[in-house]
Parts: structure tokens; C-alpha cells; sequence
């Protein structure tokens, strides 16, 4: 297991068709670092026969990288395909959605909290990330309209401080999700303010190349001044899963594993 490489330089988001399946090739550390491999019907990421040294950029990681376990995707049902295949026109995921929902990485200590009964987390666990009631019982009537199926979720802190949720939202159809992504997450900025970070904004410093060919990802910060914490957080659509992966940390939010944890769930999910 080794540690993934330094995140690309900043750029602006570049959409992209739906029937195109590309699996982290546009990250440059992603092309460095990840050796595809099948297993069974997933695919695995890893490093095979490579010294630390061997990689650009990994000799050293005081860019706060951190360091995640070999990922690999749950095996399909037989006879089924993934959510980005041309075939599967509602894109559904045939995979467990608990397993898809990215793991901790090494040193992080879980929040049982968002374990919840059986890895299925109840809705008022993620509305609870929302400031205002209105907003909360909004989402709530929205999610109830739109046939939120189930909520898998994963969440952590680092040594550094840096507390992480992973949200995985699991609706009918992938035009739900598109529906849904247009009202919660306006490109300008968000639909619905997450708590203590009422001035997010639309994060125009996330690179380009850190963006996953055919997974919408809107990505927002806070602004300063921010207080005694900053929050990042971002949405993504994949088919019929609508994500929410947040972060926060007291002083400043490194926006490295920021970058790292949302391009890596969406490689899980797409």
C-alpha cells in the first residue's frame, strides 16, 4: 500500500457525456499511482512493485495526502452492468451501496455515529448537517418525493484533526438524481447551506483533472472569513446515487485530501 501522489494543478469543471466510461484517467497522480486489475466482476486499485521513490511525487507527502487501503469495487450481480454503461439506461447500481461508500483511510479513527442500523443511516442523520430547520424539512419532503430508497454512510477524523462524512444517497433512476442535483447544488453556490458554513461558495480552485470523467461533482468552500472552522464539501452524481462528502477542520481545511476523498468515492461510484 502506498501513498496516492500530489493532486493536479487548479482548473474549471469541463462536463462530459454520460456514455462514456473512463475510470480515473484524468487524475495525473490517479495515471501515476493506480494499476487497474479485474476481480471477479469489480475493478481494484494498487500499487504493484513500485518503491516509494519510483513514483513522481511521492517523496514526500507535506501536502497532507493521506493514505487509503487498496479500493476495490463490490462484484456485479451476473448479467448486470455498471451505472455508466450504455445498456443501463436508468443507472442503477447493482452493487451493494454500502460497499461503495469510500473506507477511512490509515490512522483516521470512525464516527459510529454514522454507522447506523445494519450500514443503513436514517435521513434525519444526514439532514442533521443542515443549519435550518426550513431547509431541513424541505430536503426531507424532497428526498420523500423523489423515493430516497436508502442512505449509506461513512465517516472519520484524522490525527490533523480533519472530521470526514461520506453520504451516499440511493434513489429510482439516475433522472431523479440528475433533478435533484439542480435544485441542491447550483453550480454559483449551494441550495441548501450545510451547519456552520453558511457562506459556502462554489470552490473555483479545484482542479480540473481532479474531476472524473461521466460523475457530475459540485464542489464548494467556505469562504472567509470562516471562524474557527472551515468546512469543504461536495456533491456528486453517479447514475441513480446523489453523494454528499464533507470535511471540516478548526483553523483551515487542506484541500488536498479534500481533492483526494471526492475523486477517489467518485471512482468507487462510477
Amino acid at each position: 500500500m502506498s501513498e496516492p501522489a500530489p493532486v493536479p494543478e487548479a482548473g474549471s469543471l469541463t462536463p462530459s457525456p454520460r456514455n462514456r466510461r473512463i475510470l480515473g484517467a484524468t487524475l495525473r497522480w490517479t495515471a501515476a499511482l493506480l494499476v487497474f486489475a479485474t476481480v471477479g466482476a469489480g475493478t481494484a486499485y494498487g500499487i504493484a512493485g513500485m518503491q516509494r521513490t519510483d513514483v513522481p511525487g511521492l517523496e514526500t507527502a507535506s501536502d497532507g495526502r493521506w493514505v487509503y487501503p487498496t479500493l476495490a469495487k463490490p462484484p456485479l450481480p451476473s448479467g448486470s452492468s455498471g451505472p455508466l454503461a450504455a445498456e443501463n439506461k436508468a443507472g442503477t447500481h447493482y452493487a451493494d451501496l454500502r460497499d461503495l461508500v469510500l473506507p477511512a483511510p490509515k490512522g483516521a479513527t470512525a464516527d459510529a455515529a454514522l454507522r447506523g442500523t445494519d450500514g443503513w443511516l436514517p435521513t434525519k442523520d444526514l439532514l442533521a448537517e443542515y443549519g435550518e430547520k426550513t431547509d431541513r424539512e424541505e430536503l426531507a419532503q424532497k428526498f420523500t418525493d423523489h423515493g430516497l430508497r436508502h442512505i449509506a454512510a461513512r465517516g472519520w477524523t484524522t490525527p490533523d484533526g480533519t472530521h470526514t462524512r461520506v453520504y451516499l444517497l440511493q434513489f429510482d433512476t439516475a433522472a431523479v438524481v440528475d433533478e435533484l442535483t439542480g435544485q441542491i447544488a447550483p453550480y454559483g453556490g449551494p441550495g441548501y447551506q450545510l451547519r456552520g458554513a453558511v457562506d459556502s461558495v462554489s470552490d473555483d480552485g479545484f482542479p480540473a483533472k481532479a474531476r472524473i470523467e461521466d460523475v457530475t461533482q459540485v464542489v464548494y468552500t467556505e469562504s472567509k472569513p470562516y471562524g474557527t472552522e472551515q468546512t469543504r464539501h461536495a456533491y456528486l452524481a453517479v447514475g441513480d446515487v446523489f453523494a454528499l462528502v464533507v470535511q471540516s477542520r478548526k483553523g483551515a481545511a487542506n484541500p488536498v485530501p479534500f481533492q483526494q476523498t471526492v475523486t477517489l468515492q467518485s471512482q468507487l461510484l462510477g
